[in-house]
Formats: structure tokens, C-alpha cells, sequence
């Protein structure tokens, strides 16, 4: 096992090819030691290389409108009357900490998605 840090961009491909080459490890063996070390080393380098922002709370529940077809009117028993769901999906109001329950409870809305700031349109 020859494991170092993963600094570069061709340190982090060389170690997914050989990630790729330790996948069928059997637990219990070297292999597999170096392949979980390996992956936790891949999985801190596309972190702080390759970061992706959780998306706003508004582009979070259109995402999940688009997937369950939804139309705004059946967000109303989740998040308030008409106009206050027109306002939350416009950007001019932000979720209250009941709505995001209701949302996380009700579309399967991750918490993480729901509690950033609505960019205000």
C-alpha cells in the first residue's frame, strides 16, 4: 500500500483509477484498507476542489414541482394560501420554519435545501 496526499489534479485521477482497480476488494483484506482510505482521500479533495452549493430554497422546490409535476396550486396545503405560495416562488418572501417542515415532510425536501437565502427578485 503506497497511499499520499491527493494535491493534485493528477494525484486525484490517479487515485480514482486505482480506486477503480480496488472496487471488487473483499472486506477484511489490504485491498480493501486501501481502497477505504482512498475514497475518504478522493471524497476530501472533491470537496474543497469541487464544492457544489446546495441550491436555493425557490430552485429546490421548483426542482421538485418539475419532477412530480406539480402546479403552484398544490403547494397551497403544504405552504399557505395562493398568494403566499406565488410569493415564496417569485423570490419576494421567504420560507417560515413551519413551511420548510411541511416541505421536507410532504415533497421529500432536504432541510439543507430549504434554509439559504431567497435571492430577492
Amino acid at each position: 500500500m503506497n497511499i499520499k496526499p491527493i494535491k493534485t489534479e493528477e494525484d486525484y485521477n490517479q487515485a480514482l483509477q486505482r480506486i477503480d482497480t480496488l472496487m471488487e476488494s473483499e472486506p477484511g483484506t489490504q485491498e480493501f484498507d486501501e481502497l477505504d482510505i482512498l475514497v475518504t482521500l478522493v471524497e476530501k479533495y472533491e470537496e474543497k476542489h469541487y464544492f457544489i452549493d446546495a441550491p436555493n430554497p425557490v430552485a429546490a422546490i421548483k426542482f421538485r414541482m418539475e419532477q412530480e409535476d406539480l402546479k403552484q396550486k398544490d403547494l397551497i396545503p403544504i405552504i399557505g394560501d395562493r398568494a403566499i405560495v406565488s410569493k415564496i416562488l417569485s423570490g419576494q418572501r421567504n420560507l417560515t420554519v413551519e413551511m420548510i417542515r411541511n416541505l421536507n415532510e410532504k415533497l421529500k425536501i432536504p432541510f439543507e435545501s430549504l434554509f439559504g437565502k431567497v435571492a430577492h427578485g
